[in-house]
């Protein structure tokens, strides 16, 4: 080091390691710039210091700190790269001292004016990041007894390039912090249009459905045909749209579970699934099998209706007209089982997983026969891991599917 930095005194070698240990622990970047601007004033005992740091997009040099602080109109004002003082060393790359800034035509008066500051002498070093590229200017002004040495500049230099990659990474952590907050606020965004889209489409589709299901008991067999066709476009618009804000409870995560024991096999005969509007439509049958006993489990309601709901959905969406779906609940090994199985098209065995991934389809887009937007399983493996359970799919292609969820017995208090 002494080879590398022979001009240095020990002292302030010593200095410099710990001004990169603060350097390197600080994160703000205005603080930063005003750690770097009092040591680099100490350091070469000048009267002050600033700094100018360049916009990657207008390439010029702004200035970004000093000694006596920075006024919005000077914060605003660009330094011209081929006019000014600091520009030259930008575009030199080098150090330059400026012994008597009145007599060098590159020299703004004006932003002495500005600040209420005399400037005489200047010490001028390029900044550089990691891969030294030069990404500002750190100058000291006025040194106070005599003029700017050889360890001046070199302790200036060793100061400019740890503050650049210092402050190259307050950048980018800025950066980061930007674009996370713009993204929690377009997903809040997302979220609320979901939840006002669904509450305005479900209440009139409500209607839909109640009054097609009331005409189509009265309906002459040519009208209840035509009345079908509308039942059914309701009832996917409907299952679209709670798959949409199905979406909210998994985003949500964890700290939303309102968790409450319940009758597993009670759970189920009050979901009422045979009464499924959808299983008319497609004229499925249907039985539930539940065993006379209770199975308790820790769950919360809405996000296991939400899991059993959807199974349901994907069953009678798989299930030609006419077919048929079986569904339980059993007790295994301290679990409790909910199974559907179903008499639908089937799944590939090397697909058995894939389905459960977001907006996975088993079919082609471009030769898809069954609507729906591949969220309502993936939507149920994450409610079900929520409440550390297992969700699973067993299937032959043509002979049908069973599809389990399995949810931990509850033992003891809450």
């Amino acid at each position: 080091m002494q080879a590398t930095y022979k001009k240095i005194a020990p002292e302030k070698l010593a200095r410099m390691v710990e001004i990169s240990r603060v350097l390197n622990s600080t994160t703000n970047l205005d603080e930063l710039l005003t750690v770097i601007i009092k040591e680099a004033a100490s350091l070469t005992r000048s009267e002050a210091a600033s700094i100018l740091l360049l916009d990657p997009r207008t390439r010029q040099l702004y200035f970004k700190a000093a000694s006596n602080g920075i006024p919005p109109e000077l914060a605003s004002t660009p330094v011209p790269l081929d006019s000014s003082i600091a520009g030259a060393v930008l575009r030199e790359n080098r150090p330059m001292i400026i012994e008597d800034v009145s007599q060098d035509k590159r020299w703004n008066p004006n932003v002495d004016q500005t600040i209420q500051f005399h400037t005489s002498s200047i010490l001028g070093v390029p900044m550089h990041n990691a891969q030294q590229k030069a990404i500002g200017v750190l100058e000291a002004i006025n040194k106070l007894n005599g003029r700017f040495s050889d360890e001046d500049i070199e302790t200036i230099t060793v100061l400019a390039d740890l503050a650049g990659v210092a402050v190259e990474k307050a950048r980018l952590i800025q950066a980061l912090e930007k674009a996370y907050a713009e993204l929690n606020e377009l997903d809040q965004l997302k979220t609320d249009f979901i939840a006002v889209a669904s509450h305005e489409l479900r209440t009139p589709l409500s209607v839909i459905l109640g009054y097609v299901s009331f005409l189509r008991e009265e309906a002459t067999p040519e009208m209840a045909e035509q009345l079908d066709g509308v039942l059914e476009a309701a009832v996917h618009l409907r299952n679209l749209i709670q798959e949409m804000l199905n979406l909210r409870y998994v985003d949500a995560g964890e700290a939303t579970l309102d968790l409450e024991v319940v009758d597993f096999v009670q759970f189920i005969r009050e979901m009422q699934l045979e009464s499924d509007e959808s299983l008319r439509t497609k004229q499925h049958q249907i039985s539930v099998k539940l065993p006379d006993m209770q199975l308790p489990v820790l769950i919360d309601r809405s996000m296991i209706e939400v899991v059993i709901g959807n199974l349901l959905n994907n069953a009678i969406k798989f299930t030609p007209a006419g077919g048929r779906i079986d569904l339980g609940v059993q007790p295994k090994g301290g679990e409790a089982w909910f199974w559907i199985r179903d008499t639908g098209v089937g799944i590939p065995p090397d697909k058995l997983e894939r389905i459960f991934k977001r907006f996975y389809q088993v079919e082609s887009p471009l030769r898809r026969r069954h609507e729906g937007m591949g969220l309502g399983l993936s939507i149920a493996r994450e409610l079900v891991s929520l409440h550390k359970g297992r969700i699973w799919a067993q299937s032959q292609p043509n002979k049908g599917s069973i599809f389990v969820v399995a949810l931990p017995l509850h033992k003891g208090e809450k």
